[in-house]
């Protein structure tokens, strides 16, 4: 039979724990701070073993509190998304999806039509995520750039981040060899200073210094590129629709790694969320495609 401590002192202890003080806990929890202070007194007496220093002006964590603490937050969170996953059951399911305004606008929500019609019963919500945004608790799932490595997060690689120079199609008519790049307007995004000359040591072309306006999203050059302003640097899959509608060409053959790709990224406790599980499934199959 399965042996369950004091669970209301457990709940005091964690969130003492983490606010630092009975006081704190007491305000989260809309009890007292004695309330707070004897459960989890009680606690500790049917552990056996203490879990808080307790001196005239501050609580700290002894030892044990502090690998129970470390335990029990795990423990917890996981307890509050099964709860939420239980209850979502007899509501419409929702999934929050961390990504950057470009990938949002060029590549996901051309296709979400699509996504509605693999999983019609998932209210979708895109909010703002990306590089420079850490990843929220409450999203179901991010869509991110980078090399592969989020702590605690796991973390699905689905496209590769590949560079290749793009125009519109009356530039790319006075393009015949990457060295005519040299007197180019070559549009530049702020963020990602390292694209071009990465692009153009590849080419051999280090001499070339990319000189041109500067945005600060991918979006923003691609569309001016769109409109004739000059050659943007573009990065799959950002450019594939517009390459495949003939709104953008590639003048030159060679393709080059940004060095990082894009990754599906999620909290483990997420995985089994139905409405998780339809977007993760719908993503690899679009990324294995």
């Amino acid at each position: 039979m399965r042996r369950l401590p004091f669970l209301n002192g457990v709940r005091a202890f964690e969130v003492a724990a983490r606010a630092g003080s009975f006081a704190g806990a007491a305000a989260e929890l809309h009890v007292s701070p004695a309330a707070v202070s004897r459960m989890v007194r009680l606690l500790e007496d049917r552990l056996g073993v203490a879990l808080f220093e307790r001196g005239a002006n501050r609580l700290g964590l002894t030892a044990a509190g502090r690998s129970y603490r470390a335990g029990l937050t795990r423990i917890l969170d996981e307890l509050a998304l099964l709860t939420d996953q239980v209850t979502a059951m007899g509501r419409r399911q929702v999934l929050t999806v961390g990504v950057g305004p470009t990938f949002a606008i060029r590549w996901l929500i051309p296709r979400l039509a699509e996504f509605r019609r693999h999983a019609p019963e998932v209210d979708v919500r895109i909010t703002t995520g990306g590089q420079a945004v850490p990843f929220d608790p409450d999203w179901s799932c991010g869509i991110a750039l980078g090399g592969g490595d989020w702590p605690g997060l796991t973390a699905e690689p689905l496209f590769a981040a590949d560079l290749l120079p793009v125009c519109s199609p009356a530039l790319a008519s006075g393009l015949d060899v990457p060295g005519d790049l040299d007197a180019a307007a070559l549009l530049r995004v702020s963020h990602a200073p390292e694209d071009w000359p990465r692009w153009l040591a590849a080419a051999g072309l280090e001499r070339v210094a990319a000189a041109g306006p500067v945005f600060e999203y991918y979006g923003q050059a691609l569309q001016a590129a769109v409109d004739g302003v000059g050659i943007a640097m573009g990065i799959r899959p950002y450019v594939d629709d517009d390459l495949a509608a003939g709104r953008l060409v590639a003048p030159f053959d060679l393709t080059v790694s940004k060095g990082k790709g894009w990754y599906l990224v999620y909290r483990p406790a997420r995985a089994a969320e139905p409405a998780f599980a339809a977007f993760r499934q719908w993503m690899l199959a679009q990324a294995g495609g």
